[in-house]
């Protein structure tokens, strides 16, 4: 699972560039399967880990998992990215956008922080960061 970091509006220039059709494999011959969590106003949590639990039964390769926890108390955003994990540990690849960026690295593999030009630059996590 990898957060994305950066100024709010970077991060979500980022994710609205994303196309939820053009996934492709390494090679970038092959299409994959794209899935895009987002809750939608009035979803509570029930809703969104109903909607995690469909994306897991799913076969998509790439979810993307946009702005899903907001206008949640902590407590529950952190519920619902601790959810995710299994989703991401089933092989796919999850990028996960949250209004909430210290809660999704509790429970992230990875990070990508955001520029305003449109940039991504890979962020360590863990005993890396330590070490600076």
């Amino acid at each position: 699972m990898t957060v994305l970091l950066g100024p709010a509006g970077a991060r979500r220039g980022v994710m609205s560039a994303l196309d939820d059709a053009s996934g492709r494999c390494a090679s970038g011959h092959a299409s994959v399967r794209v899935h895009r969590l987002a809750a939608r106003d009035g979803d509570g949590v029930r809703q969104r880990l109903e909607a995690i639990e469909a994306v897991a039964g799913q076969d998509a390769t790439i979810v993307l998992v946009d702005r899903f926890t907001d206008g949640l108390p902590a407590p529950d955003r952190r519920r619902l990215l601790a959810a995710l994990r299994p989703v991401a540990i089933a092989g796919r690849a999850v990028l996960v956008d949250d209004t909430d960026p210290v809660a999704a690295l509790a429970v992230a593999d990875g990070a990508l922080r955001a520029d305003p030009a449109g940039g991504l630059t890979p962020e360590p996590l863990g005993v890396d960061l330590l070490a600076s």
